[in-house]
């Protein structure tokens, strides 16, 4: 044993005289692109102190405009939302035939002005813009206010002078100024058009025109990016620059490779700038990538020789899990919050149809109304898939259904696939449901006469391969696939990567339920 620790200490005394002759930031494995590989769209950062934060699109989900907080731009972690709900009406609802798919409030600004924290974004579904601010983006309590109209893919910008402004539109940028405190378009202003064609740098065939403005003041210079999509051509990032406000602006093509574009600039505490961005990646959605910033007389230089690079000079990637999705057996401590930051219900939910309380340990979802298909149910429970493979189960107690009950697990798109148990009277059956085709088809019933089942969706994105396969076990050990694999797409209409989703809706009857025993993510897929 003395031989041994004798070596032990010795190969320590090696070991640390490499770690000071070698950092360990020599020594660890940088960041790779994508930053995120999971649908964070529209990406709004700042940076405060040390701390970095990030706003990004969820639409239709509740709770919205998700915040993010990382320390070195890398791995992220959900520390709020800026609402609940954003509106209480029919399509978010889910209610009267109505949804908001592909609407609710899309691209966010996030800002720091003066110890207080702002988040605004817009919404076709209430026609109105809104800001929510907080003294603490951690912990809230968030305010909110709205006021029309809704100001398409704004930028909130609070200039030195105290004055507040939103640059917005698509092609033909406009500037609109705001009250000091930002609660309403100020009295009297008259809006300006800041640029007449913001997408004139890639070239006069526009497909998609100049839009997602992201307006920053650095060094007494105005930078205005924007996101242009030429025809034939892919996703472009176009700079603008102006030393006033109000213009005139110079513009020139920042970034175009990989289609990766749509961001903005962020600064470390150290200097370093760096471009945030993102791609769209097939059915997993819009991925975030990072593209280091160096400058020249007064431009932002994106890239490396204008390329986006695989690594970067930041810390590796710890994994998405727990920090953006995560697993849960639905068992709450005392004065944990109900739902952890991971869950979104597909639109509003309806709370009193819900718990994790009637059953400890178990989360239960109760029907309370007759609906016509999956995608009009409520209170489908969903977190983000991720790449570039993952898994999802679930085990359900399936013995309160009532006849014509469908509960399990769900792929949610608009091209959806379930898996589930559906009850027909005093029988119950294992059906693997495919809309590959955009109509939901029963692809396999299995009959089913216990009352605990298991439910398994495995997803490959890699090299946007697309496809999921489903799976049921009656013990949890011995997994069975069923149905056809579904080959995913990312649809405009649900303008989503694809979700994990825990459903439950009556076709015939209310009042029946289903109890959720867990929900297990994993970066793992079944090998062939």
């Amino acid at each position: 044993m003395g031989g041994f620790f004798s070596k032990l200490g010795l190969s320590c005394g090696i070991f640390c005289a490499l770690v000071a002759r070698f950092p360990l930031s020599a020594q660890t494995k940088q960041a790779q692109n994508p930053v995120i590989f999971a649908d964070v769209p529209d990406l709004s950062m700042i940076r405060v102190g040390g701390n970095y934060y990030m706003s990004s699109t969820t639409m239709h989900m509740s709770p919205g405009v998700p915040i993010m907080k990382s320390t070195d731009l890398v791995n992220w972690r959900l520390v709020s939302y800026a609402y609940d709900t954003l509106a209480s009406n029919d399509a978010m609802n889910l209610a009267n035939g109505q949804s908001t798919y592909g609407r609710g409030s899309w691209a966010s600004s996030l800002r720091f002005h003066n110890g207080t924290y702002y988040v605004s974004t817009f919404a076709q579904t209430s026609g109105r813009t809104h800001i929510y601010f907080t003294k603490n983006i951690e912990k809230g309590p968030w305010k909110a206010v709205s006021f029309k109209p809704s100001y398409h893919d704004h930028s909130l910008f609070f200039d030195d002078d105290g004055r507040v402004y939103l640059v917005y539109g698509g092609g033909k940028l406009r500037l609109v100024e705001l009250t000091a405190d930002a609660s309403g378009v100020k009295p009297g202003t008259t809006e300006q058009v800041l640029i007449e064609n913001a997408g004139a740098p890639a070239g006069p065939n526009t497909g998609l025109p100049a839009e997602g403005s992201q307006l920053f003041k650095i060094k007494g210079k105005y930078y205005l990016f924007n996101i242009v999509w030429p025809k034939g051509g892919m996703r472009t990032v176009v700079v603008h620059r102006a030393d006033k406000l109000t213009g005139p602006y110079e513009g020139r093509v920042a970034l175009q490779d990989l289609g990766v574009a749509q961001g903005g600039l962020i600064d470390t505490p150290d200097g370093q700038w760096y471009s945030y961005l993102f791609r769209d990646f097939g059915a997993v959605g819009r991925i975030p990538y990072l593209v280091p910033v160096t400058w020249a007389d007064g431009w932002p230089v994106l890239g490396t020789g204008g390329k986006v690079p695989e690594t970067l000079a930041l810390p590796a990637s710890k994994g998405l899990i727990p920090g953006l999705v995560a697993s849960d057996d639905f068992s709450r401590r005392p004065g944990a919050p109900a739902l952890p930051l991971v869950w979104q219900w597909n639109h509003n939910p309806d709370n009193a149809l819900w718990s994790l309380t009637n059953r400890k340990g178990y989360l239960r979802l109760k029907t309370g109304r007759v609906d016509t298909s999956f995608v009009l149910a409520r209170n489908t429970l969903t977190q983000r898939t991720i790449g570039p493979t993952c898994s999802g189960a679930t085990a359900l107690d399936v013995s309160q259904l009532k006849d014509g009950d469908f509960a399990g697990l769900a792929l949610l798109q608009k091209r959806y696939g379930l898996v589930g148990v559906k009850r027909t009277k005093d029988t119950k059956s294992i059906v693997m449901v495919s809309a590959e085709s955009e109509k939901p088809v029963e692809i396999q019933r299995v009959p089913l006469t216990q009352n605990k089942i298991y439910f398994k969706a495995e997803c490959d994105f890699t090299d946007r391969k697309d496809v999921a396969v489903f799976f049921y076990s009656l013990d949890g050990k011995a997994w069975q696939k069923i149905g056809a694999p579904l080959k995913m797409a990312y649809t405009l209409p649900h303008f989503m990567g694809y979700r994990f989703g825990l459903f439950n809706y009556a076709s015939k009857n209310a009042g029946g339920y289903a109890d959720f025993d867990y929900f297990t993510i994993s970066e793992q897929i079944s090998k062939e």
